[in-house]
């Protein structure tokens, strides 16, 4: 889908597909030099009751006399519409327009022409984005809207600005479908190798820094926590180092580290077996690297990245490690495993230790990591857990930019207590009480010699029931993220 805008005098008298104008409640579309017949058809829509510009509210009209477009789709608005008004207004609009046997869309803008330029790319993306990998599809069944253009009335001297935006927008966008279509694969299509080839691919096409290890490397560098989750599998580990090079040499880069369980049974600690084809969905954070590396190669900020993704598979299987068993980790700590199901932390722990290398300006992991974030957050937010006030209003700033919220929960080293072993420097679970928050205590243990975040998204990363599917969250969280760093 294209994506562009364009200034217009009588946006009216555009001929198109469809002429989609956003009302706001208690206002006809004001601005318009030719608006009037067009207020007044609002204005008998509403008098008969067939239309009422409120939040939600839409109606089509077929060729009506008030403009030049085949279609026009009215779409209510909240009267002093916010970002988040407008996000809804434009899902409402795009869902009207998934179901017609249109190829273009025109929408018209009088007022917040930066947010529309902002939020349509994404909005429209995410309404629009089909799973068809692995199923057979009927054409017939495709959505055919393949342009949308935004129509901007009287805004020339903003236009620069708002077509940065959209642009912007589109490389998120880009990067949030990615990051929906790795996680969707099957586990049995997405393993820790096509992660690892899927990396090279992007590199090659950005002209990105790709580095991948296998288990000879990762047995060099001493990352025994994690080749212990990667024992019970047959799915050979992978460790991805990818390196978006935008700034000096000498600038220390923000390292993004993604968890890659490409499916979790749980190890020996075996799951319950319902959902648990859900599983797949473990490596959303390493999709979420992947999906902001490919928003940031696009928008190319002056800073520099690298992108760290732990991947494998935690199977069961007779060489499997077992609850009580005592592994090393790259820092040297050892580890006591009291439960396998805990095995996003010790493949994540390596990777931390990895980072130190780079004398990072900011680490930010993200992770499917624990239940007990589900409980505690839902699908809303993210949680966040970090000591750094600094990094975490810039993590939370630029969640709220996004409309892909987190929120801070505590990070004291009270919760620690729960983690000491008799048998090791530390164990891997705590108990039940605060598990997102012990779990984050385990990571930050590995994670001391540099500004760090912990992103759990275990309750955001993917729907479940008749929607199941990954969202791509928190693609556009990390983007904004990154690019508050420019300096």
């Amino acid at each position: 889908m294209k994506f562009s805008i364009s200034a217009v005098k009588k946006p009216l008298q555009t001929k198109t597909d469809v002429l989609v104008v956003f009302v706001p409640e208690g206002r006809g579309v004001s601005g318009l030099a030719d608006a009037d017949a067009l207020d007044d058809l609002i204005a008998q829509l509403a008098v008969d009751g067939d239309f009422k510009a409120k939040p939600g509210s839409t109606l089509l009209l077929h060729r009506p006399a008030a403009v030049a477009a085949r279609r026009l789709l009215l779409v209510g608005l909240a009267s002093k519409p916010e970002m988040r008004d407008w996000k809804k207004a434009l899902q409402f609009a795009a869902g009207v327009l998934k179901s017609l046997p249109v190829a273009q869309a025109h929408l018209l803008c009088v007022n917040g022409l930066d947010t529309l330029a902002e939020l349509t790319p994404t909005v429209f993306s995410d309404v629009f984005y089909r799973y068809d990998t692995t199923r057979t599809v009927d054409e017939k069944e495709q959505p055919r809207l393949d342009a949308v253009q935004i129509c901007a009335v009287g805004a020339e001297a903003g236009l620069t600005h708002a077509k940065a935006a959209l642009q912007q927008s589109e490389s998120v966008a880009i990067g949030v479908r990615l990051a929906r279509e790795l996680a969707n694969l099957p586990a049995n299509y997405c393993t820790p190798v096509y992660l690892g080839d899927m990396a090279k691919k992007l590199a090659k096409f950005h002209n990105l820094s790709c580095k991948v290890l296998g288990r000879p490397e990762l047995e060099k560098l001493g990352m025994g926590s994690f080749l212990a989750v990667a024992q019970g599998s047959v799915q050979p580990p992978r460790f991805i180092v990818l390196e978006y090079h935008g700034a000096g040499k000498k600038d220390a880069p923000h390292v993004l580290v993604g968890k890659g369980v490409t499916f979790d049974t749980g190890g020996i600690s075996l799951k319950p077996g319902a959902e648990m084809d859900e599983m797949k969905f473990d490596m959303c954070g390493a999709a979420s690297v992947l999906g902001a590396f490919e928003a940031i190669a696009r928008i190319k900020p002056k800073l520099n990245v690298v992108g760290l993704i732990a991947a494998t598979e935690n199977m069961p299987d007779g060489g499997a490690v077992k609850p009580g068993d005592v592994v090393t980790s790259m820092s040297g700590q050892t580890i006591e495993i009291l439960n396998t199901d805990a095995e996003g932390r010790l493949i994540l722990c390596d990777a931390l230790t990895y980072a130190a290398r780079y004398k990072p300006q900011s680490v930010v992991d993200i992770a499917t990591l624990t239940g007990a974030c589900v409980i505690a957050l839902g699908k809303v937010n993210s949680g966040l857990f970090t000591e750094d006030d600094a990094l975490a209003n810039a993590l939370l700033e630029a969640g709220r930019a996004a409309l892909d919220p987190c929120w801070r929960l505590p990070l004291e080293a009270d919760y620690a207590d729960a983690l000491k072993s008799n048998f090791a420097d530390v164990a891997n679970i705590g108990g039940r009480p605060a598990g997102a928050i012990t779990a984050a205590c385990f990571l930050w243990r590995f994670a001391k010699d540099y500004r760090w975040a912990h992103l759990d998204i275990a309750g955001t990363a993917w729907n479940s029931g008749a929607n199941k599917g990954a969202t791509g969250r928190p693609v556009p969280l990390l983007v904004h993220y990154l690019l508050s760093q420019v300096k």
